[in-house]
């Protein structure tokens, strides 16, 4: 898109054509996990800017437009086309635009008198965001209209319900195309993720029929990662499991997302920059706002996302030292270099630290980047640490694996609940839905009552038990809660590198815990389908196969294999828990493929803030 929609020609040292890039809000949250400002320039993009703001105009420049094909943007685009800011303009929507606004934006260029200027209008079918090469979710802007709340609200109308997954489907359909496949689709029975697969279904049929203007056609497929063989893709509702989106974490990226600003890719942190001195007396300056970008370029992160949280202190740490020691191989070598005096003993060293210097003049860059990425892990890392101290993290992590995998609790709830030092009134309130959740008995009213109060004076909100409650008595007559394996986190001993003194990160007090790999419900629902496995969880779910000529739906799949490549897709928000679990489901399984996807991400704050809107009512 960005070389005007024509494949870029390897081996050409031509210098890239310059253009202005203009993007509406969904078409930023699109670009910015995939392509950084520097990528950008070397695309030739020069400016980039949003639809809505005010631009100049810059008459010899062709401008690329990647825009949703909402009525506002339209307007702006026909007004842009008057005002006859740019040389030439490629018209790129991230969905399929209507006939009729296409015909309003011909409208336009005719009484603007640019028809020649137009020059390529495309429907891209790119909505939705890809933050990792496994991992995607629909949208970032206006996410409360597709959110767990939106979906479960007691009072939705039928019109709405039906808005809702529309704007779901439209944005699947799009991954589809992208990916250039037609999956097989399965999905629970009476569920939203129900109602997403039957439209889904509809509109790959209704694509596949208009043979000439299908978006799979030959060229097209095969061009993905995939074989000779159609992906599966798993359609899971949210309700099946609400107690891991309220769960504490331990792995890097998770706990990110749990207790830092992180979104898209990108987080933000306020750092203090130590004291100032005013006529006052010395006082804390203002905090520094810092926002770093956590990518696939960036290799610690790549290595260390999934691990849990003290090995990455750990790591941290290790590189910390392996640069101090070339840091130091570079001084001495300066140093060396400062030899006075021409004696022959000074030249062959000069000369045997010539190639040294060398070398080491070399690997400064490299240098230079490790540099770089060990002090964004260490600020990263110090401000998740502060975190885990503060609310006695590592704590509840523990407390709530067990809880989830039906062990023995060595501390009772309610002490827990009471304990001041521990967590924040949110933590408290997540422990408590967790254990609520996973109870295959309800506690009786009585306890009910003394958790409630205890609860109410340690200052939670109680809203979002109010909904949990009533979704409970709701599933008691669907289904069961499902377990969550029997094996819990394991303490090691302490810390070796990171409690010494010298260290960056002071673990005292906090637990080395380390991850036993059981299945969560999601990847356990992923395993029983994508192995044909045959389990009372999973036998009635639906099967759809789009490319049948008649849609017979039948629970009965037709292909007996296993399958090599899924996708899970989570209708009502989706969290790294899930997906990490995922990823390490694939780790020992040779040449299977699982991308996780879902309607929006959200951390646990988020979540249970949905859930108290959700039990006011």
């Amino acid at each position: 898109m960005l070389n005007f929609n024509v494949a870029p020609v390897k081996n050409s040292t031509g210098e890239p054509v310059w253009k202005v890039l203009i993007y509406d809000r969904f078409g930023q949250d699109i670009i910015s996990p995939l392509l950084s400002v520097k990528e950008l320039r070397d695309m030739g993009i020069t400016l980039h800017l949003l639809l809505h703001s005010d631009r100049d105009p810059i008459p010899d420049v062709p401008a690329v437009y990647f825009v949703m094909p909402t009525e506002e943007n339209i307007d702006r685009m026909c007004q842009d086309l008057r005002n006859q800011l740019y040389e030439s303009y490629y018209l790129n929507f991230i969905s399929a635009i209507s006939r009729s606004k296409l015909e309003d934006i011909a409208n336009a260029a005719l009484g603007a008198n640019a028809v020649t200027q137009v020059a390529k209008v495309f429907d891209q079918y790119l909505n939705f965001i890809t933050l990792e090469d496994d991992m995607f979710l629909l949208c970032n802007q206006n996410k409360e209209l597709i959110s767990y709340r939106a979906i479960s609200r007691p009072d939705i109308t039928d019109t709405e319900m039906e808005t809702i997954m529309d704007t779901i489907v439209d944005s699947l359909f799009c991954f589809f195309v992208t990916l250039g496949a037609i999956p097989i689709i399965r999905c629970s029975r009476g569920t939203a993720a129900e109602m997403v697969a039957v439209k889904l279904d509809k509109k790959l049929r209704e694509n596949l029929r208009d043979a000439r203007n299908s978006l799979f056609t030959g060229d097209t497929l095969g061009a993905g990662q995939f074989s000779f063989q159609r992906p599966l893709l798993v359609l899971v509702d949210r309700n099946i499991d609400l107690a891991t989106p309220l769960h504490h974490t331990w792995t890097y990226q998770a706990l990110v997302h749990d207790v830092l600003d992180f979104h898209l890719n990108r987080v933000n942190l306020e750092e203090p920059s130590g004291m100032e001195n005013s006529p006052a007396g010395a006082r804390p300056k203002k905090k520094n706002k810092k926002s770093y970008d956590l990518t696939a370029l960036d290799k610690f992160w790549q290595k260390h996302k999934g691990s849990p949280f003290p090995e990455v202190a750990e790591s941290v740490q290790q590189e910390l030292e392996s640069y101090r020691a070339q840091e130091d191989e570079v001084k001495r070598l300066k140093s060396i270099m400062g030899i006075e005096g021409e004696d022959d003993g000074a030249i062959s060293m000069l000369s045997d630290n010539t190639a040294k210097l060398t070398s080491a003049v070399s690997s400064l860059p490299e240098l230079l980047e490790k540099k770089r990425l060990i002090d964004l892990h260490t600020n990263v890392a110090t401000a998740v640490l502060e975190h885990i101290k503060a609310r006695k993290l590592d704590v509840y992590f523990e407390y709530e694996e067990k809880i989830m995998s039906k062990s023995t609790l060595d501390k009772s709830l309610l002490d827990m609940i009471s304990d001041p030092d521990a967590g924040t009134p949110e933590d408290k309130m997540r422990l408590f839905l967790i254990y609520y959740i996973s109870s295959t008995q309800a506690p009786s009213e009585i306890d009910l009552e003394q958790y409630k109060k205890a609860l109410t004076d340690a200052g939670c909100n109680l809203a979002p038990l109010n909904y949990i409650k009533q979704w409970k008595a709701y599933t008691k007559m669907a289904s069961a809660p499902t377990s969550y394996g029997n094996t819990t986190a394991k303490p090691l001993g302490l810390f070796s590198r990171v409690m010494n003194t010298g260290s960056q990160f002071v673990m005292e007090g906090v637990k080395n815990l380390v991850l036993k790999q059981q299945n969560l419900p999601v990847t356990r629902i992923l395993d029983n389908l994508m192995e044909m496995k045959s389990n009372p969880e999973t036998d009635d779910y639906r099967y759809f196969d789009p490319k049948m000529l008649r849609g017979s739906d039948s629970s009965v799949p037709r292909n007996k294999s296993p399958f090599q490549e899924a996708i899970v897709f989570v209708v009502g928000g989706g969290n790294y828990i899930e997906y990490q679990n995922l990823v390490d489901y694939t780790k020992g399984r040779q040449g299977k493929h699982v991308v996780y996807g879902c309607s929006e991400l959200f951390n646990a704050t988020q979540f249970i803030k949905q859930l108290s809107q959700l039990g006011q009512k």
